[in-house]
């Protein structure tokens, strides 16, 4: 959800910001725009509604220099999707700003400038940035302090960046609850609100932490904490390839991620599965000594990451032998919960960004958790600075908004963590074995699932026409049943809702029809007799039944029922490899819609606003 990229350099940096763009658009966003200053402190900005192609045939089109400049992609949240209420916003036509994140109290702040005399052209809470930063530079005379200043009267979230028409030789910063990471460069430096947007220009990376704000030019870098103090922030080497976004030959960056899956995997497992089983350490330092003194888990996430610890519930509990709840961190972070003794916190975020879940890892630290645990996909998020410990899921980037190998190596982090939790708390040895062997055949067996794909593509014709469906499951599957839904939503627009099978009776029966497809996830497990009576509920009144089953279950397609065979599984990974079928039903029924797969409309790939 909305993405900064910002230049100071010697050379003009009109390039640089539009391909950090570019490399920002899986975040989601509704309008592109580019503010520019030149050596003799011209300020042009140019704005457009669309895409970044949009804003850079308009720059053709039009062309503008600078050597310092800012660019953002816009997610509305206050406003309407209109030129006017796209970033940047200006103030008297001398400072400059862009935004991520909400100042929540900016509607006081409006009428407090109004009074002061300034004009609004736009309906967002970011333009009162630039006016509060216009007014304390009028009474103090430095753009440092001035931005200083102006975000003591913010309350809410924000990563900023902000430019002054007359000190073009240098750029301000502020972070508070929206990340902001700095590119280091020879002679130059940058501003992004995600690396991913600047891996073409630097590999050197400094991270602000929050309430940091920073003075950069061409040859400095300076960050001031919250109290106004001179801090110093590591700087890191980043190893992540840049050229993730290349689609490698497939239509959509989503189906390339699904096919991932197997390769990223094993990245995953490398080096931290053995044939005996998993060092705690992977984990982090200590995280062996921690684990042993643990006898509970609370788990919070968003999203698909929410999916995923719901699934960990069911493994911990069975497999470690240790209690565990699992909450959505907005509800968590608003609500008076109880502190069991010797608990984890686990909080889990492809990005390491998600709003929500910060806030409630923040919330959580204060009641007393014993330690706190991140699994993330982004080394060097404010998540994973921010715990005890943290295991990292080496999915790669992820650019389609709708998660897939990001949520499939969080379940494999979860199965290890079970793992080593397990072995402090009387875990049968045939169990961890059992998981062992399974996480080793991982890989393979997703390989073998995905040879599915022809036949699921045939499947997703017959949704063309349909408007609602419903995904069952049950255990382990229930919360696979849900990421299945909450995919085909997201991505063809199609109403999905998923239930445990044994609720059928207490309502969902009633939707029942034959324009209502119904999608169940049947593993060749202990719960199977009672899965097969729950489907036959659902034939019995007139119900379309798509059932992807294991080889050796015995369902039998039929007029009334569709059925592909997975592939044989052990039980540990099942929710793992029955994911992928969904996912590529998900994806192809989106192709027939002929909906935006890789960037559905009105969401955001990192959300990280309330």
């Amino acid at each position: 959800m909305c993405g900064i990229v910002g230049a100071i350099a010697e050379r003009n940096v009109v390039e640089i910001l539009l391909e950090g763009l570019r490399r920002l658009e899986y975040r989601g966003y509704d309008s592109a725009g580019v503010a520019l200053l030149d050596s003799q402190g011209n300020l042009t900005r140019t704005r457009r509604i669309g895409k970044v192609k949009e804003l850079a045939q308009a720059l053709k089109e039009q062309p503008v220099k600078g050597a310092t400049g800012i660019a953002h992609t816009r997610w509305a949240t206050h406003g309407g999707v209109t030129e006017a209420n796209a970033h940047p916003h200006l103030s008297s036509e001398r400072i400059a700003v862009v935004h991520n994140g909400i100042i929540e109290n900016y509607q006081t702040l409006r009428q407090e400038l109004t009074q002061a005399g300034y004009g609004f052209s736009s309906d967002t809470d970011t333009e009162t940035i630039a006016h509060q930063v216009h007014l304390e530079l009028d009474k103090c005379g430095d753009l440092l302090k001035a931005v200083q200043n102006a975000v003591t009267k913010f309350h809410g979230a924000y990563g900023t960046v902000i430019m002054d028409k007359q000190e073009p030789e240098r750029i301000i910063v502020a972070r508070s609850g929206s990340p902001l990471v700095i590119g280091l460069g020879i002679g130059e430096n940058f501003i992004a609100s995600d690396q991913m947007a600047l891996l073409p220009v630097t590999r050197r990376f400094m991270f602000l932490e929050e309430g940091d704000v920073a003075e950069i030019s061409r040859t400095s870098i300076q960050v001031y904490d919250q109290s106004g103090a001179v801090v110093e922030r590591e700087v890191i080497e980043s190893d992540v390839e840049h050229d993730a976004g290349d689609k490698g030959g497939y239509r959509h960056y989503m189906l390339k991620e699904i096919h991932e899956q197997p390769s990223v995997i094993r990245n995953t497992l490398q080096g931290r599965l053995s044939d005996t089983g998993i060092s705690p350490n992977i984990f982090g330092q200590g995280a062996d000594k921690i684990f042993a003194g643990i006898q509970h888990v609370q788990i919070i996430a968003c999203g698909t990451s929410y999916h995923s610890g719901m699934t960990a519930r069911y493994w911990l509990e069975q497999y470690a032998n240790v209690s565990c709840n699992v909450e959505i961190a907005s509800e968590f972070r608003y609500r008076k919960s109880f502190v069991h003794p010797n608990s984890l916190i686990v909080t889990i975020s492809q990005s390491g960004e998600t709003a929500d879940t910060l806030a409630a890892l923040r919330l959580a630290k204060q009641q007393g958790y014993s330690a706190s645990l991140a699994i993330c996909n982004v080394p060097g998020s404010s998540l994973v600075r921010e715990s005890d410990l943290a295991f990292m899921t080496l999915a790669g980037a992820e650019i389609g908004v709708a998660s897939t190998k990001a949520f499939t190596t969080q379940l494999t982090g979860f199965l290890m963590l079970t793992l080593a939790i397990g072995q402090h708390n009387n875990m049968l040895q045939t169990d961890h074995d059992d998981i062992v062997k399974a996480l080793h055949s991982l890989p393979a067996k997703l390989e073998e699932t995905l040879t599915l794909t022809a036949g699921i593509k045939e499947l997703a014709k017959e949704f063309a026409d349909k408007q609602h469906s419903l995904f069952l499951g049950r255990g382990d599957q229930y919360p696979i049943a849900m990421e299945g839904a909450l995919k085909l939503k997201e991505i063809s627009y199609i109403h999905a809702e998923a239930y445990a099978s044994g609720e059928l009776k207490h309502g969902p029966l009633a939707l029942i029809d034959d324009e209502m497809p119904v999608i169940v996830v049947a593993p060749n497990n202990e719960l199977l007799e009672k899965l097969k009576s729950n489907v036959e509920e659902v034939r019995a009144r007139g119900g379309i039944m798509y059932v992807f089953a294991d080889k050796q279950a015995n369902f039998k397609s039929d007029d009334t029922m569709r059925v592909i065979n997975v592939p044989h599984c052990e039980a540990a990974i099942a929710p793992i490899v029955y994911t992928l079928p969904l996912q590529l039903l998900s994806y192809y029924v989106a192709v027939i819609k002929g909906t935006d797969v890789d960037q559905p409309r009105n969401l955001a790939k990192s959300v990280t606003v309330e």
